[in-house]
């Protein structure tokens, strides 16, 4: 029998007696969210930091556990990277930032986060798997799960053995993406992991004479797709240079625009998940 005791999941799981999901004992994790894309390139590292920064600000206990292990971002853009995580007879610590907020990635074991990691799907997947039961979160409202892109073998471990309690999708508004993005919605719907709702990055730029909102990318009508898989749209995203600057400027220089932005898509995923 599972561990249900401290499973995020452990109220509405109807498959305590086939489950296979390991539960550390030392940690109390109210709720996990996953950060899921298609494709690599979207800025799902960027957005799943900036859930975590927002609620974060909005007084709840988050962690992030980057699971996207051959691109290992996260502590950029939390400007750890020059930190390291330890362990004790209990399990490994994670690195906590000055905002309080901890986080767990391969680059934070590595001594040079330039060298390439060249393993197998299996090792990956062992990796990941121990980020969540190997790692001492302690008490959290909220672990963000920075996915690997794609529905690949990685990623369907983290959907199979984290108790992952919704999913954000980040999209781009192109045709090609659409496709691929429907591939992981399907994906979470064969899983029966809930679907929170999309982030559309790239999604205009702001005239900076008019403030009027250019759709640059002639792609599928976003409202056509997310009425076609009964999606919410948590948000769009602008094109500026804040936001593709945030692993060397940090949260501090977002325009208000990027930040009222995140504020809502953090409510809506609150509320999602209540």
């Amino acid at each position: 029998m599972p561990d249900c005791n401290n499973c995020p999941s452990r109220s509405t799981c109807t498959s305590q007696d086939t489950c296979t999901i390991k539960n550390n004992p030392n940690n109390n994790v109210k709720k996990i969210i996953g950060v899921m894309s298609g494709k690599g390139g979207v800025g799902k590292s960027t957005v799943s930091s900036l859930i975590a920064k927002d609620l974060n600000d909005k007084g709840y206990k988050v962690g992030v556990l980057d699971a996207d292990i051959t691109g290992p971002s996260i502590p950029r853009l939390f400007k750890i990277e020059h930190k390291r995580a330890k362990a004790n007879s209990e399990g490994i610590i994670p690195v906590e930032t000055e905002e309080g907020i901890k986080i767990m990635s391969l680059n934070l074991l590595v001594e040079e986060e330039e060298n390439p990691v060249i393993w197998r799907g299996p090792i990956i997947s062992g990796i990941v798997q121990q980020f969540w039961t190997d790692v001492i979160w302690g008490d959290l409202d909220y672990l963000i799960i920075d996915m690997p892109p794609g529905t690949g073998d990685v990623a369907l471990t983290v959907m199979q053995s984290i108790p992952i309690s919704g999913l954000v999708i980040v999209s781009v508004p192109q045709d090609l993406v659409s496709m691929i993005v429907a591939k992981a919605v399907n994906m979470a719907k064969k899983l029966n992991i809930p679907i929170l709702g999309v982030v559309e990055n790239m999604s205009y730029v702001v005239c900076p004479d008019c403030d009027k909102k250019i759709r640059i990318f002639e792609g599928e009508n976003t409202e056509q797709f997310l009425n076609g898989y009964k999606l919410n749209l948590l948000g769009e995203l602008p094109m500026v240079k804040d936001i593709a600057n945030i692993s060397s400027n940090g949260k501090k220089d977002l325009s208000p625009l990027v930040k009222n932005t995140f504020q809502a898509i953090g409510e809506k995923i609150i509320k999602a998940l209540n």
